[in-house]
């Protein structure tokens, strides 16, 4: 799913504004509960070395969950799954959006993430 695909999703399926936090970074954006302003997504742009050592050096897309710690690993053994780019990575996986990650999985977890931080 492309970055304006996952914007509009979360919009409209979870009824939230995307917030930029960092002037620096206006391509870096979060998605918070109303009721108690914790994040539940995070979108941002990165170089793909700050990823994985294989990289490239390309800019990617990539998006910030939070997931049960028991899933952290195995998630990670799939393409385009990492541990979570400037987040805890023990509960927090970013999933590279230029990835053949399936749409189901993904959107299955954005409604895990959003149940583990209300």
């Amino acid at each position: 799913m492309n970055r304006k695909k996952l914007i509009n999703y979360i919009k409209e399926n979870y009824n939230v504004e995307p917030e930029c936090l960092w002037i620096k970074y206006p391509n870096y954006i979060v998605f918070r509960h109303k009721s108690n302003s914790k994040w539940f997504v995070a979108i941002m742009d990165v170089l793909d070395i700050k990823l994985s050592n294989n990289g490239s050096g390309d800019i990617v897309d990539i998006i910030n969950l939070k997931v049960m710690p028991n899933l952290t690993g195995s998630l990670r053994l799939k393409k385009g799954v990492y541990p979570a780019y400037h987040m805890n990575k023990e509960h927090w996986v970013s999933i590279s959006l230029s990835s053949e990650f399936d749409d189901r999985e993904l959107k299955s977890l954005i409604a895990e993430s959003y149940n583990l931080t209300q």
